[in-house]
């Protein structure tokens, strides 16, 4: 049973805000949960805390002041499937599905470590047997604007695939991503909208993307466009990509369409390491690439990896690669291109690093 709850909000500053084509990041949030059982067992998560702005301390406190009375005194098996129908009326109460959601993913990710810990195996092989001790890697986060900029280091530092966020003015784009194209020959290049777009501009971004020959493009459309609207893009050469907004049930449309050929679901945002995982698994299956989307601190991250080595299949994980200490403190074990898994159990990660501490702005324990 679970014993107690403890929540960690952070927010460090960031050297330049994070721009994306629907607003802007000014510094860096991270909701971080550690659950520990009657037994002395423990497990980390994340929650998803990015957006809104103010979003870090709301999804903390709903966790202890709304959620804790479903958690405590209560099994850690099954916590995702248990807390998605006890939470249920009181999302559609407050119309914050998506908050609870993510409250859920973070508890349900804590859930594993726990688990893998006690069976003292690395997350990814207490997942799989056949997990892999290192996943592909790629860098991502980055404004197209400044690509020429960045991407000649990251080559350098080994990582040869790289993600630049479009959709802001589509001349400049358009320019910016033909010469970030040429600085990636003999690599891999993709392009993330961000949902900015209507099915005309995203045709034309994709008519450019084809003569690129980019890897993917992803979220040209806003993730609850109707099936119709993504299928006119399907005959485009290069494939698309989409998931970190969606949640559910919405996942086994998203497979099952055909439109959509790397499916990316957060964990830190819905489903946490069980949602995730059945997920990927649906993904393979239908042969689509599983390709975790992740823009957060280090234990997400490293769930991350962990569910894309246990998942198998030609994915990669996304590395954002603007300054972000909550990420950083955690280990970045990164060598050629590909992140190498720590032998520890869980996660690997034992307890938060002393240099974030300076960033905490909330605390919060909940126990019997």
């Amino acid at each position: 049973m679970i014993d107690r709850i403890q929540t960690w909000v952070f927010r460090a500053p960031t050297p330049a805000p994070v721009a994306t084509s629907f607003g802007v990041m000014r510094d860096r949030p991270a909701v971080f949960v550690k659950l520990t059982d009657r037994d002395g067992g423990w497990g980390w998560g994340e929650i998803f805390a990015n957006w809104p702005a103010a979003g870090a301390e709301h999804r903390a406190r709903l966790l202890h002041e709304d959620m804790a009375d479903l958690v405590l005194d209560h099994p850690a098996e099954d916590l995702f499937a248990r807390l998605t129908a006890a939470t249920r009326i009181r999302a559609i109460q407050c119309g914050e599905q998506g908050p609870f959601a993510q409250v859920i993913a973070g508890l349900d990710t804590a859930a594993a470590d726990m688990a893998a810990r006690r069976a003292g195996l690395p997350l990814a092989r207490h997942l799989s047997g056949m997990a892999a001790p290192s996943v592909p890697a790629y860098a991502s986060g980055i404004a197209v604007a400044r690509a020429a900029e960045i991407l000649p280091g990251l080559r350098e530092a080994g990582l040869h695939a790289a993600k630049v966020k479009v959709g802001f003015d589509p001349e400049a784009d358009a320019r910016h991503l033909t010469q970030a194209a040429s600085l990636m020959q003999g690599g891999r290049l993709m392009a993330d909208a961000n949902q900015a777009w209507d099915v005309p501009t995203a045709l034309r971004a994709l008519d450019q993307a084809d003569a690129l020959g980019l890897t993917w493009l992803e979220e040209p459309l806003p993730a609850d466009a109707p099936a119709a609207d993504w299928a006119a893009l399907t005959d485009a050469a290069t494939p698309l990509a989409a998931g970190e907004n969606v949640t559910g049930p919405g996942f086994a449309r998203l497979i099952a369409n055909g439109h959509v050929t790397y499916i990316q679901p957060d964990v830190a945002k819905w489903g946490g390491v069980t949602g995730n995982l059945e997920v990927a698994r649906a993904a393979l299956a239908q042969g689509r690439t599983y390709c975790p989307h992740f823009l957060g601190g280090g234990i997400g991250l490293h769930a991350s990896a962990h569910l894309l080595a246990a998942a198998g299949g030609p994915g990669l994980l996304e590395l954002d690669t603007n300054e972000n200490p909550l990420r950083d403190a955690f280990g970045a074990p990164v060598e050629d291109g590909a992140w190498h898994l720590s032998d520890m159990p869980g996660l690997g990660i034992d307890r938060l690093p002393e240099e974030i501490a300076p960033f905490e702005t909330l605390a919060l324990d909940s126990h019997h």
